[in-house]
């Protein structure tokens, strides 16, 4: 399916530059091209685009600007492109899908067009449902299921990537890679294979932005992704250990015991 695509910069050479390289991918469609943010704004609003490649500086509506213009709609994914770094942490706060620096590296764009299929099959499928689900309930509303499972929330309102600001960079975690979390106050420990990484964030609002199915509490101060456990290993009065990927071993708490088994 095309991804509709929008371009917007000030300068004419960097769009043409950008849609060079965007030829490589058949599913791209750019179907508009924008000199200012002005211009963004009612060509987004008209076209209604899947995708919108946004400069940062420009005279004028700024890229933060042009998002906060569209607060009325749906809005599309955006994909900041830019010269300068220092702006990567507000593009994520806004939600970006990637933060590209000019020029536009050939493998970085590509990794950011996959991120962008994925997200678009996410939303086209929770909004599939939805339709279903809307249908259903008008033709046959018996038929419409109540339990608790039918109210869940759909698994594309998690997290796929943090964004975590750590040693003064912007590390983008898959978390998919995460092994476990750890509380430490206000901040949050996240381990992965290769790296720990420091979040300043509570773990019950981190709790919220991970899929319960995947993400489990299993101690007071300890979430673990249940992908990573290798086995578990009984210990005395009814505790238990988790083995992870890593061979790190950790504790279930009896009070986390039988909500951990049963997804175990």
């Amino acid at each position: 399916m095309a991804i509709t695509t929008i371009i917007v910069d000030d300068e004419r050479l960097a769009i043409q530059g950008l849609e060079l390289r965007l030829q490589a991918f058949d599913d791209i469609q750019i179907v508009e091209r924008c000199a200012n943010g002005r211009e963004a704004i009612r060509a987004i609003k008209t076209l209604k685009p899947d995708l919108v490649f946004l400069d940062i500086q420009m005279p004028g509506f700024d890229g933060f600007s042009v998002v906060s213009g569209l607060a009325d709609i749906e809005p599309p994914l955006f994909v900041f492109v830019t010269a300068f770094q220092q702006h990567a942490l507000r593009a994520f706060e806004a939600e970006a899908v990637d933060y590209l620096l000019k020029p536009v590296e050939e493998d970085r764009l590509a990794a950011t067009i996959e991120r962008v299929r994925q997200r678009l099959a996410e939303r086209r499928s929770a909004g599939e449902k939805s339709r279903l689900q809307n249908i259903l309930s008008e033709l046959a509303p018996e038929a419409v299921p109540g339990t608790a499972e039918a109210e869940a929330p759909a698994a594309s309102r998690y997290e796929k990537i943090l964004n975590i600001k750590d040693r003064g960079q912007i590390f983008r975690v898959d978390v998919d890679d995460i092994e476990r979390i750890d509380a430490a106050g206000d901040y949050m420990c996240i381990y992965t294979a290769d790296q720990t990484l420091i979040l300043r964030e509570t773990m019950k609002d981190l709790e919220k932005r991970l899929d319960p199915r995947k993400f489990q509490r299993i101690h007071r101060s300890t979430i673990v992704n249940l992908d990573n456990i290798k086995s578990v290993k009984p210990h005395t009065n009814g505790e238990c250990f988790l083995v992870l990927g890593s061979n790190t071993q950790v504790k279930v708490s009896r009070s986390y015991r039988e909500v951990v088994a049963r997804f175990l």
